[in-house]
């Protein structure tokens, strides 16, 4: 009877025994649930710590990055400004050059124009549309050594001057030599070169065909078009027609025929420039005719301002 009453006792304690570990249990369930918030609000912390530091970090940065802009920015524009200048002095340089044989210096606006627009037409990169357009004006550089009693004499040359006037290619040269600027670099190209001929009997070094740097077979027949159609100290602006029959008569001899052919389909808008820079100075005269520079047959006899070597050599045009 007592081993029948006692077992309930023994399953109450057995029931407590389990009670009490299921308790200790929770509590150790509870105490990790505890450990494992307080490490998560230890981490939350610590990463909006992080978070604030890194923010602070990226101000900073911006700071910096708008502050490295800003400076940028103005180094460009000092750049800019001081490359603006560079050119601008050898511009005035090159005007004041053309000053010594034309009454303004619109031929040098004209020659930049029209070597850009070829340039533009033959297909080449925007860069050197560009390029172009600021260093063909200092093509005549140069004639700022060349005495104005040969410069502008209106007779004809005797062979001393011719060789005389010639200098004016190797001095442009010289002048624009020795520069980092890419543009000063071309201008020095087409200041030497310009006056060089298709056929190679143009100067300083006689070069021919496709020897000639490009730039400068394209200023070639642009000065050539722009002094046969302009008034110059020593003769009178020929008619336009005349002018193009002179460009055609010298293809493949004195200019280069895709060159040539280039300038001969965008006339229009060659004349379009023309009338912009200077309204109505391509008409010609009604009393036009050679000048003596250009009537002469011989080669010392011509003071080569890009027109008389190709005048000379097509005076049959004149009869």
């Amino acid at each position: 009877m007592m081993s029948e009453e006692r077992k309930p006792l023994a399953q109450s304690q057995a029931e407590v025994t389990a009670e009490m570990d299921d308790q200790a249990d929770q509590q150790v369930g509870f105490e990790q649930l505890k450990k494992y918030a307080e490490d998560l609000r230890k981490l939350h912390d610590a990463h909006k710590a992080k978070q604030a530091e890194l923010e602070s970090v990226y101000k900073q940065l911006m700071q910096y990055a708008e502050s490295l802009n800003t400076t940028v920015a103005e180094l460009k524009q000092s750049y800019q400004e001081l490359n603006d200048a560079y050119l601008d002095t050898i511009y005035r340089l090159a005007l004041a050059a053309e000053y010594k044989d034309e009454a303004t210096g619109d031929h040098i606006v004209r020659i930049g124009r029209y070597s850009s627009l070829l340039v533009e037409r033959l297909g080449l990169p925007q860069k050197q549309v560009q390029q172009i357009l600021y260093a063909a004006p200092m093509h005549d550089v140069g004639k700022i050594g060349i005495p104005e009693k040969i410069l502008l004499k209106p007779a004809k040359l005797a062979k001393e001057e011719f060789e005389v006037i010639k200098q004016h290619t190797r001095i442009g040269a010289n002048i624009l030599s020795g520069s980092k600027s890419e543009i000063l670099q071309l201008a020095e190209s087409i200041a030497l070169y310009h006056h060089e001929r298709w056929d190679g009997s143009g100067y300083p070094e006689g070069l021919a065909g496709e020897a000639i740097p490009l730039p400068a077979r394209i200023v070639a027949i642009v000065d050539t078009f722009d002094a046969l159609t302009s008034q110059r100290p020593y003769k009178n602006p020929y008619p336009v027609d005349k002018a193009l029959e002179i460009i055609r008569s010298g293809r493949g001899r004195s200019f280069d025929g895709r060159v040539t052919d280039v300038f001969l389909e965008n006339i229009s808008e060659i004349l379009r420039i023309k009338r912009e820079v200077k309204p109505d100075e391509y008409a010609g005269l009604p009393g036009w005719a050679w000048s003596d520079r250009d009537a002469g047959t011989s080669s010392e006899a011509n003071g080569e301002t890009a027109d008389e070597n190709v005048s000379r050599k097509t005076a049959a045009l004149s009869k």
